[in-house]
């Protein structure tokens, strides 16, 4: 086996990118502290042709070299937009007709394997800060909560990592849907 070069590899220019058609899915970060970890989410969000990112609260916005140097350009080819709180952009995007679904360890929670997505349904996903992961409140209002099944001995992911993983689940079940 041979690697393939980047040439190779016929990715979308980020013109392209903007007008292709993307998953119904819509990331919002609140207030996510590493700006690695913002910039992972980006280059996750640009790979799975996620519609939109929201930043919240002390969530770092681009350009800034430490945010561009995980996301490596794909927050020009991802929307994004910043809001001051997540609680508010909660309530407008549900009033949009968004489920929102908070990732996060609760009570009541749907595991990801479990969760199932519904034809022509807008999600939006929240991903909380490093250390007290979503606000309370913010999970109040959600929808739902969805959490990661786990096995050993740690208690939570990175956040880069989570949403890897959930939008990587969700980008696989929507393509049956739409």
């Amino acid at each position: 086996m041979r690697k393939l070069a980047n040439n190779e590899l016929e990715r979308l220019t980020i013109e392209e990118f903007k007008r292709v058609q993307k998953i119904p899915l819509t990331l919002v970060l609140d207030n996510v502290r590493s700006l690695n970890n913002i910039g992972s989410v980006f280059r996750t969000a640009d790979a799975f042709l996620v519609n939109k990112i929201f930043l919240c609260g002390i969530t770092a916005q681009p350009p800034h070299k430490d945010i561009q140097k995980t996301a490596l350009g794909s927050t020009e080819s991802v929307a994004w937009e910043y809001r001051e709180h997540t609680i508010d952009l909660v309530h407008e995007l549900k009033e949009k007709g968004y489920q929102v679904f908070s990732i996060e360890q609760a009570e009541k929670t749907i595991m990801l394997n479990d969760f199932n997505t519904a034809q022509k349904q807008q999600y939006a996903l929240i991903f909380g800060n490093e250390v007290k992961g979503v606000a309370q409140d913010v999970v109040s209002i959600s929808d739902g909560v969805i959490e990661i099944p786990q096995f050993g001995t740690k208690h939570s992911l990175n956040i880069a990592v989570t949403a890897g993983i959930v939008v990587w689940d969700f980008w696989s079940k929507l393509q049956g849907t739409q």
